[in-house]
């Protein structure tokens, strides 16, 4: 399998994933200002929505949408420790956490990496995701991780969501139940080798 990525983008969920179920996989770095690949590829030939992350299957398909790929790999690893079994309202707890991340989280960085955003409109998202972190925060008084003891991709997502805070000067620190988190799964061998190969780390 092949993984497009771009470094501490989204596409780290997947590659962290990839590293911690143990399957080969290559990567390609995406330039997604240029809009190609370190393979010389033009990125819309591969994909017309440009974004990261893409996955190309070993049968030459491609899967995009991070959530769904990180879906499709746990499966096809058979973790349910990472992707509980599809029925069980173990996975629809996963999945609900994957929701919110991606609807409420996610996009709402979204205005703060934009430089053609006013001030006023970074300072109401800012606001609006200080007011979300806590309660995720509060979420994580009582366990390790967002479902409970145990690790999840939902938890792999968080983290690589919330570091982007430290690009955008969005000041996390008050939220103590999250920072612990985000130093548990910081120190997680599959997320320090993803994040060294993505060159965030030294």
């Amino acid at each position: 399998m092949k993984l497009y990525y771009s470094p501490g983008a989204c596409s780290l969920v997947p590659h962290a994933l990839l590293v911690d179920i143990g399957r080969p996989f290559e990567l390609d770095r995406v330039d997604t200002q240029k809009g190609l690949t370190a393979s010389g590829q033009r990125y819309a030939d591969i994909t017309p929505k440009g974004a990261v992350p893409l996955l190309e299957l070993d049968n030459g398909e491609r899967l995009s949408e991070g959530v769904v790929i990180c879906q499709y790999l746990c499966d096809q690893a058979g973790r349910t420790d990472l992707m509980p079994a599809a029925g069980t309202m173990a996975r629809y707890r996963v999945m609900e956490w994957q929701n919110y991340i991606t609807s409420e989280l996610h996009k709402s960085f979204s205005p703060l990496f934009n430089a053609q955003a006013s001030a006023e409109t970074k300072a109401l998202f800012a606001k609006q995701l200080q007011s979300k972190f806590a309660w995720v925060s509060s979420q994580l008084a009582d366990r390790d991780y967002l479902t409970g003891s145990t690790y999840t991709a939902a938890d792999t997502y968080l983290f690589v969501v919330a570091s982007w805070s430290a690009y955008v000067q969005l000041d996390l620190s008050a939220h103590t139940q999250l920072q612990a988190f985000m130093a548990r799964v910081k120190a997680r061998p599959a997320m320090q080798a993803a994040m060294k190969a993505e060159g965030l780390l030294s």
